[in-house]
């Protein structure tokens, strides 16, 4: 039997390399949120971490995949009225459907025959 006496490793240490680390999602939240707090963060805050730039950023699409896209646009909602609730009543005469109160004390009040793209246009501008 032939026996190498010219081996490369003379001695081969085994480095236990630890367990996996597992990071719940409100840490992963916030160092994703850390690496986006300036630009060219990602790489240093990973490094800080002790996790890869890849992981990081996988972290990153996950999270935006899970917030909304767009911004609902505001709609209008039913409203239900209980009898008596109106502190300032209207008169029988007056043709008003929506009042809305604006900061400094001021109110529109918009008839119930204006056009619906009217009354939604003057709110968007009032936003």
């Amino acid at each position: 039997m032939d026996v190498h006496k010219h081996s490369a490793f003379e001695r081969l240490e085994i480095v236990e390399t630890g367990r996996r680390r597992r990071w719940s999602e409100d840490e992963k939240l916030r160092i994703v949120m850390e690496s986006q707090s300036a630009p060219r963060l990602v790489s240093a805050t990973a490094r800080r971490h002790g996790i890869s730039r890849s992981q990081l950023g996988t972290w990153l699409r996950s999270f935006r995949t899970e917030q909304p896209a767009t911004k609902p646009e505001p709609a209008f909602v039913p409203v239900l009225m209980a009898p008596g609730a109106m502190s300032d009543p209207f008169a029988a005469a007056d043709d008003t459907a929506i009042v809305v109160d604006l900061p400094g004390g001021s109110r529109l009040r918009i008839a119930a025959s204006t056009p619906p793209a009217l009354a939604a246009a003057v709110l968007r501008a009032l936003r």
